[in-house]
Formats: structure tokens, sequence, C-alpha cells
């Protein structure tokens, strides 16, 4: 049941996503709409990111020896240096999993 449960949802949310994204008519915006659109995931990420690495499971912030913030700074420095998406993710989880496995 749980699973049925799961699938469906993900039917439903699927399908009610990808209708906007087809079914839209791309004339409808104009160029300046379409040049704030893509922006959106960039603005998007950091609110789904920030409350991970920021909170503990409490809702309060963590202190700053905590190895999620030096596992995210190696990852935005990593990041801003490389500009590799896949290695940013590796040196921040590397950097995270290292600081929870050796302290």
């Amino acid at each position: 049941m749980t699973w049925t449960s799961i699938f469906i949802a993900g039917f439903i949310t699927y399908f009610t996503r990808m209708g906007m994204v087809t079914l839209i008519d791309k004339d409808i915006f104009n160029e300046n709409f379409r040049k704030i659109l893509n922006y959106v995931p960039s603005v998007v990420f950091p609110s789904i990111i920030f409350p991970g690495v920021l909170l503990d499971d409490y809702g309060s912030l963590v202190a700053i020896t905590d190895p999620k913030i030096y596992g995210a700074l190696t990852a935005i420095i990593i990041g801003y240096f490389s500009r590799n998406v896949i290695l940013t993710i590796i040196s921040g989880l590397a950097s995270y999993w290292f600081l929870i496995f050796i302290f």
C-alpha cells in the first residue's frame, strides 16, 4: 500500500509539472520574462541547501564546529575555482565524511 501511494503521488506530480512545461505555448512569454526565468534554479537551490547545512534536527542553528559547515565551505571554494559540479559535490561530501569519521 505504501509503495502504491508513493508511485501514484510520483506520477501525479510528474504529469502535473510536465503538463505545464509541454502544454504552455513558448511564444506567450516575452524575452525579458524568459531571461528572468533562467535565474530561477540558481535562486531556489540555496534555499534548499542552506537550511540543511545551517539548521539541526530541531530547527536551531548549528555550532560553528559542525562538520556540515566545513563541508559546505570546502564545496563552495572548490566550486568557485573549478566550476565543476561533480568535483564540487565529491569534494564537499569527502571533506564532510572525513570530518565525521576522524573527529
